[in-house]
């Protein structure tokens, strides 16, 4: 059975978005991209345009479950907060969607995708296309892709143990 997964990489600027189904221990790319937020504008604003370019990846694209990856916290205490509302409204649209939202850590996404949890974008970005054959995705939108790829090989391993009980 086919199940299609959605990988969001949140930011307040720029959202990255990556779509792939999983068949078994298959992965095939659908589709992905970046949501990019006006700098310009109140944060509630800027927070509401977000939600719906999520929103509509999501009625677009059509998955069946939703992954997040979680932020760092930065040295500045108000960009640190900007980007937890972000992240808010990021898992907040699939979620109002009916989606159950699956959350991995940056170090657990690097590590599952590249086997190092300190990997740079440039990394992840060849990883993804070994993975996704042809896929050349850039920053924002291979790092979705990567949290896809996590949370296909997490839910198997789940799935793993679940029939094993």
């Amino acid at each position: 059975m086919t199940v299609r997964l959605i990988g969001l990489d949140p930011g307040l600027r720029l959202t990255g978005w990556g779509v792939i189904d999983v068949d078994g221990n298959r992965l095939r790319h659908v589709a992905h991209g970046v949501i990019k937020v006006s700098i310009e504008g109140s944060l509630a604003a800027r927070l509401h345009e977000l939600f719906d370019g999520i929103a509509a990846v999501v009625a677009e694209q059509q998955p069946l479950e939703a992954a997040v990856e979680e932020t760092f916290v930065n040295v500045n205490p108000g960009s640190t907060l900007k980007l937890g509302q972000a992240r808010g409204v990021v898992m907040l649209a699939p979620a109002r969607a009916g989606l159950p939202v699956f959350e991995y850590a940056a170090n657990l996404v690097k590590k599952s995708v590249v086997g190092s949890g300190h990997a740079d974008k440039r990394q992840i970005a060849m990883m993804v296309g070994r993975l996704l054959p042809g896929v050349e995705a850039a920053a924002d939108a291979a790092d979705a892709l990567a949290v896809a790829i996590c949370h296909a090989h997490h839910r198997a391993t789940a799935k793993r143990v679940e029939a094993a009980l």
